[in-house]
């Protein structure tokens, strides 16, 4: 194990887990990834092996076939997955939102029927917020669900589904009327639809389309996808909770979750850039000795290293904050925020003491250079989240006058 990024206070089955996800990355990814990516190839033989570790079950708990872990640890293992290669992580990143929300907002029908596959990896998950009109503004959803006996009929264009075409379930968000009368506030009229549906691409399901993969500067292998409506019908039975109405606030929780893994990812990828950065400088020589001798490198890699570990302990942080059962919307932003601009920085570090070397395909950093971005506007950009952090602020230190 290197001597950044150490978390204390671990159990012994939780340092288990770790280094056998450490030793999974080291065999099983890190040897392929690059290769992969450059073909943007989806890693089947990589997921295969996550689901023989058990990894599609880890947060779900034990009476439905999971392992019953916290998110502390598996924003570890994410940590480790993303040093490794960003997109496996964003894999099971939205599989895990989809499990956590049903839960914790699920009916009891709904929790028998979806978590014992989802905890062998039979069923994956993806959850969709977004559209074509909008991005971090979610009570401008456009997409609606119309009653009709005792099925929903689902209109609309939903946008940046990861896992769009390898998913069989969707937990998708939209604008529903019913019970909320015109000038109810938006985030109180919208509703959770659990969508199952086939894997792959074209029309998944009658009324649900998948049109095809986005082509991405980064984060390839994975499948970002559209997911398009038109007069899908869903049975009353799956709307998440049983309720209508709830849709927001069960995806702001998840959301929650999901900045906690995107945080692991950014101290992930960063870790790695370090790793390289450190080793390239000890090999490459100029002036007569290694770069790392120079006095300005050391510098370089004094400020990446802190960074690693200052992203490191907010994210840790923030996942145990979510597991103790407080409200952690200002760590988990706070964490969100620092560990995509350190990660930024650090890769970008690591590319400058490459030097030219660091803009040729042959080298990992070429790939983590384009990978980093995504981090800082995944789950909301770096100014969603300071809008989060300063009211939640002005909450903590509201004045008394």
């Amino acid at each position: 194990m290197s001597r950044l990024a150490q978390t204390a206070g671990l159990t012994d089955v939780q340092q288990e887990i770790l280094s056998t996800v450490r030793d999974f990355v080291d065999k099983e990814i890190i040897p392929v990834a690059t290769e992969l990516e450059h073909r943007d190839e989806y890693p089947q033989q990589i997921v295969d092996g996550l689901k023989e570790l058990g990894l599609f079950g880890l947060m779900i708990p034990e009476e439905y076939g999971g392992l019953g872990e916290s998110l502390l640890t598996y924003a570890l293992c994410v940590e480790e997955i993303a040093r490794g290669w960003m997109s496996v992580s964003g894999i099971i990143n939205t599989h895990f939102i989809v499990a956590y929300m049903l839960k914790q907002h699920g009916t009891q029908e709904q929790k028998d029927y979806f978590l014992p596959r989802m905890a062998l990896g039979e069923t994956r998950g993806a959850f969709s917020m977004s559209e074509p009109a909008l991005g971090s503004d979610v009570s401008a959803i456009s997409s609606k669900a119309v009653k009709d006996g005792d099925e929903y009929v689902l209109n609309g264009q939903k946008m940046w589904l990861t896992n769009g075409g390898s998913s069989s379930l969707v937990a998708v968000l939209v604008k529903s009327d019913e019970g909320h009368p015109e000038g109810t506030a938006p985030h109180k009229s919208m509703t959770t639809f659990l969508v199952e549906k086939e894997s792959g691409f074209g029309e998944v399901r009658p009324g649900l389309t998948i049109p095809g993969k986005i082509d991405k500067m980064g984060y390839k292998g994975v499948d970002t996808t559209e997911l398009i409506m038109d007069g899908l019908r869903i049975p009353a039975n799956r709307v998440l909770g049983g309720e209508t109405g709830r849709g927001f606030y069960q995806m702001m929780d998840g959301v929650e979750v999901g900045r906690v893994n995107v945080a692991a990812r950014g101290c992930g990828v960063a870790q790695r850039a370090f790793e390289l950065g450190v080793s390239y400088a000890q090999q490459r020589q100029t002036f007569g000795r290694p770069i790392a001798q120079h006095q300005a490198i050391q510098f370089k890699l004094a400020e990446m290293a802190t960074k690693v570990e200052a992203a490191h302990a907010m994210m840790v942080n923030a996942a145990r904050k979510k597991d103790s059962g407080e409200r952690n919307d200002l760590e988990a932003g706070m964490a969100k925020y620092l560990a995509s601009e350190y990660c930024k920085e650090v890769v970008e570090d690591a590319f400058r003491i490459h030097g030219g070397y660091g803009f040729s395909k042959e080298y990992e950093i070429e790939r983590l250079y384009r990978e980093a971005p995504m981090l800082l506007i995944g789950e909301g950009t770096a100014e969603i989240q300071k809008m989060i952090i300063g009211r939640r602020l002005l909450e903590e230190y509201r004045f008394q006058g």
